[in-house]
């Protein structure tokens, strides 16, 4: 049984971690407020570029002119997996969610024989991935010294995933990141972004637009863009989503450190309590044998 001492360490110790999490369950809140926002402002954008790309795409069709981006190597066999994850830990299973729904693509694609190859961003899907794939990562993306991510770092990851694609290592491309809800509910999600899979309806079938040049050069230089606009929104998705499930993660250690104060407080009022009660007891038989 613990003395009096050990407990009463132990409860200033979980105190002192309960003060931490406090502290880190409002840091995090601060920084939803602001990710939360530039995920949402993103979103629109994100959504016209789509529909105008889509569009484009519909009057060029699958024509022989067609850009690659938007055709494909005419093959499915190579997979390229980009797994966004975050750069730091204690937040819930947020980084868990998106490492199990890549895995489980992996397993679905080499159980149809495809070839797979993974690029991570973000430490913490490196290092979950490396335990069962580590053959299969070909270049990882370290952002731990970015504060805010801006349109620079998914231009940059764009750039890495073009080259691969114009240097042939791949036949196609997925993101993999938390789509952001709320502060309890991110969703883990698979978006494909190479070929691009665009909207067919674009603006509409009673919208006619004159295009200089033609479609097919504005695709040329707009389908890159698309992809980097992809990359950039998910970036801010999971931004998102880490500081909710890490406010979500913080306040919940905050309420358990808060739960086992009160169960130590009460071993250590019970404890000193038998101990007052010994000592009583001891005085007593002392008086009484005089």
């Amino acid at each position: 049984m613990p003395s009096l001492k050990d407990l009463k360490n132990r409860i200033e110790s979980v105190k002192s971690t309960r003060k931490i999490t406090k502290a880190m369950q409002m840091v995090a809140a601060a920084k939803l407020r602001r990710s939360q926002e530039a995920a949402e402002a993103a979103r629109p954008y994100a959504e016209r570029m789509k529909a105008v790309t889509g569009g484009l795409a519909a009057s060029v069709g699958t024509a022989e002119g067609a850009p690659r981006l938007l055709s494909g190597t005419g093959a499915d066999q190579v997979h390229l997996l980009v797994v966004m994850t975050s750069e730091r830990g204690l937040c819930g299973g947020f980084n868990s969610s998106i490492v199990r729904l890549a895995r489980a693509r992996i397993g679905t694609l080499l159980a149809e024989g495809k070839t797979v190859k993974l690029l991570t961003v973000g430490k913490k899907g490196r290092e979950q991935l490396k335990r069962d794939h580590k053959d299969r990562i070909i270049a990882h993306i370290d952002l731990g010294a970015v504060k805010q991510v801006g349109y620079a770092n998914a231009a940059g990851i764009a750039a890495d995933v073009l080259g691969r694609f114009d240097a042939g290592e791949f036949d196609v491309a997925t993101i993999f990141f938390n789509r952001f809800q709320s502060v309890i509910s991110q969703v883990p999600t698979a978006q494909q972004v190479v070929p691009a899979v665009l909207d067919a309806a674009g603006e509409g079938p009673d919208t006619l637009y004159d295009y200089e040049p033609s479609e097919g050069a504005v695709l040329e230089d707009l389908l890159p863009r698309g992809v980097a606009t992809h990359i950039f929104t998910a970036l801010l998705e999971n931004a998102a989503s880490e500081q909710g499930a890490r406010m979500s993660a913080m306040d919940n250690a905050t309420r358990n450190a808060g739960d086992m104060i009160d169960k130590l407080t009460i071993r250590f009022n019970r404890s000193r309590q038998a101990v007052i009660t010994n000592e009583l007891i001891e005085i007593i038989s002392g008086a009484e044998a005089l």
